[in-house]
């Protein structure tokens, strides 16, 4: 099945391109607790605290990328977050 309501996920560090690709459903370790993104999320800024961002591309298992810290910008379906590994 083909999903035409997907989010762009990008996830840099100051050393490469972790992630750059369609995903279903974010998740992220915010500072007030974990939170998730889906198509059509508000606006928001967010800075992020040790955890995991975790993932799920359309029919795939759920993946994840450590982090010791970042901030995440949520804007127009694009999900662009600098972290630090």
């Amino acid at each position: 099945m083909e999903h035409h309501e997907s989010l762009h996920l990008i996830v840099v560090s100051p050393e490469a391109t972790l992630y750059d690709g369609k995903v279903q459903i974010v998740s992220l370790p915010g500072e007030m607790g974990s939170f998730s993104v889906l198509f059509g999320h508000a606006p928001l800024i967010s800075s992020l605290v040790a955890g995991e961002i975790r993932y799920r591309e359309a029919d795939e298992p759920e993946k994840y990328i450590g982090l010791s810290g970042g901030f995440v910008e949520i804007r127009d379906n694009v999900v662009s977050a600098c972290v630090e590994i």
